[in-house]
């Protein structure tokens, strides 16, 4: 038997320091993959494929089993499992890249023939966030990205203003993206199984032009000072620009929790009028 089979053929035991959580339920990856949509000609790139579980009909869904010249890619950390896989997958339906997803160049998987590729996965929930801040700065290459997150997560990534759940998060992504909440799941769906529900969220980047922000880390800058001391009014947590607020529209004793994010665009960019 060589190396590469016992690897294969051994139970893999969940890792806690990489937040493994592997998908099991069928039914839950049928809804994922029906959701998704994914086409022989999509340059889809899978974030920690784990067992496979999702994998290997994401690959059967394309209609080719994994055309040679455009096979899935899979961005796997746990050098066990990406063994697992290059076992499970001939080299023309998937490629696993073994990397830390808090560091690939997702930008680098574009080119001149897939100019823009999907996203998915089923995300390690201690890496969610700064995953999804990481993924924006790829966001002009990506058509689409499909996660499961802890739903708590979620529903901070879709709320709207004047709600408990809005926050930086919210904010953030709702200016690079179009978001939406599609189904939950249950910890049963998991093995093993987590102590939250789970949920499926689709993010369409939008349209650079569409945000409008005159200076990207302005905005940046003024949406993390307005949330570090969410309880307290804006004329206070950013009080030395109470004139500029009152000039288009935001009234100073609005918390951050209060303001649109097209509001906070304004302001950033009124700011910078200023300079």
């Amino acid at each position: 038997m060589s190396a590469g089979t016992d690897v294969l053929l051994r139970k893999h035991v969940a890792r806690k320091r990489f937040g493994q959580n592997f998908l099991v339920d069928r039914s839950v990856i049928d809804a994922i993959v029906r959701a998704i949509a994914p086409r022989a000609d999509d340059m889809l790139v899978e974030i920690g494929p784990g067992l496979g579980a999702l994998t290997a009909p994401l690959i059967a869904a394309r209609g080719t089993l994994g055309p040679t010249e455009n096979p899935l890619h899979a961005i796997e950390l746990d050098r066990d499992l990406a063994a697992r896989l290059r076992q499970r997958f001939a080299a023309d339906h998937l490629i696993v890249h073994e990397s830390d997803a808090l560091a690939f160049d997702y930008a680098q998987l574009a080119s001149t023939t897939h100019p823009r590729i999907r996203i998915v996965g089923n995300l390690p929930y201690n890496i969610s966030s700064p995953l999804l801040f990481h993924l924006a700065d790829s966001a002009a290459t990506i058509v689409d990205q499909h996660f499961m997150l802890q739903r708590e997560v979620v529903l901070r990534m879709v709320a709207g203003p004047g709600t408990s759940d809005y926050g930086r998060l919210s904010v953030m992504l709702q200016v690079r993206y179009d978001m939406a909440r599609l189904f939950d799941v249950p910890s049963a769906a998991f093995e093993p199984q987590p102590k939250v529900t789970s949920a499926l969220v689709r993010m369409r980047p939008r349209p650079a032009a569409a945000a409008g922000i005159a200076d990207f880390a302005r905005f940046q800058r003024l949406v993390a000072r307005a949330f570090s001391q969410r309880r307290k009014m804006l004329r206070n947590t950013l009080k030395d620009y109470s004139a500029v607020m009152e000039e288009i529209g935001i009234a100073t004793t609005s918390r951050a929790e209060d303001v649109s994010v097209d509001s906070y665009v304004a302001l950033a960019n009124a700011i910078g009028a200023l300079r």
